[in-house]
């Protein structure tokens, strides 16, 4: 299996796409500066069998291509973009009606504003306002 390096500019788009740590193991490579650059940021460099067995899956994290070697989305011409890429916005109302049915399943057991905010993310993630 191919290494996959991560350098000083790949560390700064994981940053920018709000990534917080990297997963690296013996196919994960991280260059010196790359090193430097999270540890300004600081950003996580965790050890492949450093988490704990309840950690949960990021596969964000443990993606195995550089984005930089990554053809950006914005570069491909939409007729070409995936079936996914070209679905419609989700509907206005979808942050509320998750918003209800996640309360209602987990009641008083979740903060209502740190609720808010993850729907908040998840729908704007998938193209939501």
């Amino acid at each position: 299996m191919p290494k996959v390096f991560y350098t000083e500019r790949d560390i700064e788009d994981l940053h920018n796409r709000g990534v917080t740590s990297l997963v690296v193991n013996d196919d994960v490579v991280v260059t010196d500066l790359g090193r430097e650059r999270a540890l300004k940021l600081g950003f996580e460099l965790v050890r492949e069998f450093d988490q704990p067995p309840s950690a949960p899956v990021r596969p964000y994290i443990t993606e195995k291509r550089s984005p930089s070697a990554a053809t950006s989305a914005a570069a491909i011409p939409p007729a070409s973009q995936p079936a996914a890429a070209r679905l419609a916005p989700p509907p206005p109302d979808l942050e509320k009606r998750v918003f209800d049915a996640v309360l209602a399943k987990l009641g008083d057991s979740v903060d209502p504003q740190l609720l808010q905010v993850i729907i908040r993310r998840v729908v704007r993630s998938i193209g939501g306002k």
